[in-house]
């Protein structure tokens, strides 16, 4: 059996396939995750979908063999990019799971799982209970069934129903969706819609023949960068390998970063609903914040995680979250997160404004980001200390790792939760400012 000590992460399930997760632990961990949800959420039915890795459909059967015979009923909507199954799940208001490794290399598998209606589920909020039964396989205490369903048309039907379809403009797409599950559910969604849209590597390939599903990595724009000048597109769209991400290039073949596309969308939601709280993480520009807040809205600071996030989400009500690496929350989508409802909304505002990106986003660029850079360190608290006693006039917290802020720049240290790593991001006013503050911090440890 695979390695269940190696797979099990903060907010989800992933490893090497089939060395650290196999069929049978697929299938031990299906049985604890039926037990867990009906044990919790009282539930007798889950949902159950795959992406396009060559292990999908294999891990996902032995997965619901394993909750059925916990005697829960199992739904399979087969190929399903994550926001596809979060739709699912709470349609339907059942607990759900995902076979995917999201953006990590094709030799990788995962799942990712949630409670009824979307809720999360992290280590301390079930993960780690499912992970001590999956040790050994439950024994059986029911026969439950499985039956197909196809849900794509009713995702794609949800997701555009946050913009007003008949106000939308021509305009010029391109969309590499490097054959992940955006090949699956971009298509769905842009049939509706009057741009003409290019998807480039659209073909389900766990494999990923063409570069890795990883949009984070400058590396991985470069081809949809090259083609949207090419082609004269009006915006390119990245998405990574389960489609729950999204990052945007705009004409001139400039990408504009996730904290800049959460200040965006936080404009059109402002817009619909004035004085709404919005969240960001706090590894966001400033930008964000202060978008929040010159719009009408309430800015409230969370922690990276989409967990975090969504528990804070619920406490406040707010009606819109956004990370810095990507990853978009709708109160309206049961607070989960999804790539192709912030694509929708962001096309939206173009088509409304009437002018190129590059002029949306021109007022937004006020800062320079040095991007996460990681460290590997022997003991992250100790350098952590160290860096807080080298800036004792400055203002200081340890709400997720150690934020640090002296006015016209600052930065977060984080630990990482699965390795030896230390994450740094930092904001000044310019390149040259990032790159000597960057070698100032990293010069401590």
């Amino acid at each position: 059996m695979g390695d269940i000590d190696a797979i099990f992460k903060a907010y989800d399930v992933r490893g090497l396939a089939p060395e650290q997760l196999d069929a049978e632990l697929a299938g031990n961990i299906g049985a604890a995750f039926g037990r867990f949800v009906a044990d919790n959420d009282g539930a007798t039915t889950i949902v159950l979908g795959h992406d396009m890795r060559p292990t999908g459909p294999e891990f996902s059967s032995a997965f619901a063999l394993g909750a059925m015979g916990q005697g829960v009923d199992v739904i399979d909507i087969g190929l399903a990019s994550t926001d596809m199954m979060y739709f699912a799940s709470g349609s339907l208001d059942m607990p759900g799971a995902v076979f995917t490794a999201s953006h990590n290399p094709a030799e990788y598998n995962g799942i990712k799982m949630c409670g009824r209606a979307a809720a999360p589920l992290a280590a301390d909020t079930g993960l780690a209970v499912i992970k001590e039964n999956a040790r050994t396989r439950l024994d059986p205490v029911g026969s439950g069934t499985r039956t197909e369903r196809n849900m794509l048309d009713d995702f794609a039907a949800h997701v555009l129903s946050f913009i007003d379809v008949d106000s939308l403009t021509p305009l010029k797409i391109v969309a590499d969706t490097a054959n992940g599950m955006g090949g699956l559910v971009v298509p769905a969604v842009f049939q509706h819609l009057p741009f003409e849209l290019e998807i480039m590597y659209e073909e389900l390939d766990g494999t990923f023949p063409n570069h890795p599903a990883d949009p984070l990595n400058e590396a991985n724009l470069v081809d949809l960068k090259q083609r949207v000048t090419d082609v004269g597109a009006d915006i390119g769209l990245a998405f990574d390998g389960d489609a729950d991400r999204v990052f945007l290039v705009d004409a001139r073949a400039e990408g504009v970063s996730g904290s800049l596309t959460t200040a965006l969308v936080a404009e059109r939601v402002l817009r619909s609903e004035p004085g709404a709280t919005i969240l960001h993480n706090l590894i966001c520009s400033k930008t964000v914040p202060e978008v929040i807040v010159e719009n009408g809205g309430t800015a409230v600071r969370t922690r990276v995680g989409h967990s975090f996030i969504k528990a804070v989400m619920a406490e406040t009500g707010a009606a819109f979250g956004g990370e810095h690496s990507g990853h978009y929350y709708f109160r309206d989508n049961w607070r989960a997160d999804s790539g192709l409802i912030a694509t929708v909304v962001i096309l939206e505002a173009m088509c409304d404004a009437g002018v190129a990106l590059h002029e949306i986003v021109a007022p937004l660029r006020r800062y320079v980001a040095s991007g996460e850079i990681n460290t590997t360190v022997d003991d992250t608290s100790a350098v952590i200390d160290k860096v807080a006693e080298a800036y004792p006039d400055a203002e200081q917290d340890r709400f997720d790792g150690l934020t640090i802020d002296l006015g016209e720049w600052w930065f977060n240290l984080r630990p990482s939760n699965t390795e030896p790593l230390l994450r740094l991001n930092l904001e000044a006013a310019t390149a040259e400012d990032v790159a000597a503050r960057v070698a100032e911090v990293k010069a401590l440890f």
